[in-house]
């Protein structure tokens, strides 16, 4: 099977290089470019592609790979929103995912971004690179006998309600599913959570009903001084909404490690997609805000399993063998 490797980083050729030996049946060749509706055609004489969660895998580009005689669609990531599953389906082609690769990776950035922003690390390291040692502006807050609210419960959330808990912090969750392991956190109504919560930290995927759930509306309900951390998915918030509540201090910190700009394919039928040039530039104007390179997910032993669990997922479907990571079949 030859697959086309799309918007490949050094990390990505070196983590998927090291196992690629183990599966003398997969052919892969990468390329710089990430994929849309006119790369797409790269991808003639190729079987599979690879993709990645801020990629553009909608309708054109689908229609684009059906063409060129691509048959499967491999997303080295657990999130699959920017696919459009119903013309895949049509296109008869197969959507595999990475669903768990190392919910750890992801739940450790989540509290290092809450850490980081809430202990004012960030404006600690800049001023002592210049040699200025004062504490003045560097005050932080305890996280230690605090209400950590986590909105979903999956795989990387749980890991993070294990965390808080981990810091002495009492944990109340929100999802539509509770999860069982977690027998020590207390389920919530969303509003009750935004309300009680001194911690919000963002991990559920990006749905038409999550979407901009953290906006000017819910953003009133939440306690004044909150520290909110998202490592899930940008448009889970609305950018202008948070940047109101920043500039009102409802907020102690704000650690992000997603954001709108990542990609402008959400969902193009919003007309409140179009953001102002540099948002996230904005962002980092504030002094209690980090944000990061989407790099939750960027450990060693996460590149490892993404790999390993990509090319599986490619074995899998060459040996007409169907698993649980098929989004689309």
């Amino acid at each position: 099977m030859r697959i086309l490797f799309y918007d490949t980083k050094k990390y990505d050729r070196d983590s998927f290089e090291k196992v690629t030996e183990k599966y003398p049946e997969i052919e892969i060749e990468y390329t710089d470019t990430d994929i849309n509706s006119k790369t797409a055609n790269l991808a003639k004489g190729y079987k599979a592609i690879c993709a990645f969660v801020s990629s553009d895998v909608g309708k054109e580009t689908i229609d684009c790979l059906s063409k060129n005689g691509v048959e499967l669609v491999l997303l080295r990531c657990a999130g699959f929103n920017n696919v459009d599953l119903e013309e895949a389906k049509k296109k008869n082609i197969t959507v595999m995912r990475v669903p768990g690769y190392s919910p750890e990776a992801v739940a450790e950035h989540a509290m290092a971004l809450a850490l980081a922003s809430s202990r004012r690390i960030h404006k600690s390291y800049i001023k002592v690179r210049e040699n200025n040692f004062s504490l003045t502006g560097l005050t932080g807050t305890n996280l230690h006998g605090k209400i950590a609210g986590i909105i979903g419960t999956g795989k990387i959330g749980a890991t993070m309600c294990r965390i808080c808990r981990g810091f002495g912090m009492k944990v109340i969750a929100y999802d539509l599913y509770k999860n069982p392991e977690l027998d020590f956190v207390e389920y919530l109504e969303l509003d009750k959570l935004l309300n009680d919560s001194d911690l919000i930290s963002l991990h559920c995927p990006l749905t038409e009903e999550s979407y901009h759930m953290i906006n000017k509306s819910s953003i009133a309900k939440m306690k004044d001084g909150v520290i909110l951390v998202n490592t899930s998915r940008g448009a889970l918030i609305r950018t202008e909404d948070l940047i109101h509540g920043i500039r009102d201090k409802k907020f102690f910190s704000v650690g992000l490690d997603v954001y709108e700009e990542e990609t402008n394919n959400v969902f193009e039928n919003r007309e409140d997609d179009i953001l102002e040039t540099s948002i996230t530039a904005r962002l980092l104007s504030f002094p209690n805000v980090i944000v990061t390179s989407h790099q939750g997910f960027l450990t060693n032993e996460a590149l490892e399993s993404i790999s390993i669990t990509t090319f599986e997922n490619a074995m899998s479907y060459l040996n007409g063998n169907l698993i649980e990571n098929n989004v689309v079949m």
